[in-house]
């Protein structure tokens, strides 16, 4: 059996099969990503809840995996060479997840680095952007009289909503025919203007073509919808 007691976080959440990627997650934009990944790859994986909420990544179990805190991470039993990994960083770990399985990234140099790049765009584009909307619109931002921040991040994430309906002109996938990474990395966030952040009407989203389509291609796969209530939320 594998022994995964050199990480600390499997004191907290326990391995009930330490032989299984172990993924510490909730089912956010960012979570999603590995977990829809885990589905698509048919990786054998034991889901961990971790209650944002309640503050349980910023313990110190789970900060000896991510010390930034933030979910997901996982742990692979046969990582690189056989050993056991810890990882964070949602692209981090779709990438390694890629290279690992051989699937979801082109073979190709120059369209696996095209890929790279757009999963790159999710990170530092569409994530932080869209999740600034989502506060300032929803949360504790509308509290904020001055509404230029709001205005801000409105504006940027309807460009970058139009960066993404440009790049689908007559593509399925954000790569064309070969569904990937590219499209998993952003899927969760471009559900949550619509839906969850409920600012469809501020970025005009009505006016959008391609990227309603692509969305509904996305979340019409089995393992997608899957991997959008993985783990189970508290």
């Amino acid at each position: 059996m594998t022994d995964l007691s050199a990480f600390p976080i499997t004191r907290r959440w326990p391995a009930q099969h330490p032989d299984r990627i172990q993924l510490y997650s909730l089912p956010t934009p960012n979570g999603v990503k590995v977990s829809i990944m885990l589905e698509e790859t048919g990786l054998a994986y034991e889901p961990h809840t971790i209650n944002i909420g309640a503050n349980e990544s910023w313990t110190p179990e789970f900060l000896s995996l991510n010390p930034n805190g933030k979910i997901p991470a996982i742990i692979d039993p046969d990582g690189p060479g056989g050993k056991p990994l810890g990882l964070f960083e949602s692209g981090a770990i779709l990438l390694y997840l890629a290279e690992k399985t051989g699937k979801l990234l082109p073979a190709d140099a120059a369209r696996r680095m095209e890929a790279i790049q757009w999963v790159f765009f999710q990170m530092g584009g569409i994530g932080p952007i869209f999740g600034q909307l989502g506060y300032f619109h929803k949360f504790a931002g509308r509290e904020i009289e001055d509404k230029r921040p709001l205005e801000r991040y409105r504006a940027e994430s309807q460009r970058l909503l139009g960066v993404l309906e440009t790049r689908l002109e007559g593509r399925d996938w954000i790569m064309g025919d070969e569904y990937s990474i590219a499209d998993i990395a952003s899927l969760g966030w471009v559900r949550n203007i619509n839906g969850f952040y409920g600012a469809g009407e501020l970025v005009e989203w009505d006016k959008l073509k391609r990227v309603p389509a692509w969305l509904e291609r996305g979340l019409a796969r089995p393992a997608v919808q899957r991997g959008l209530e993985i783990p189970k939320r508290p």
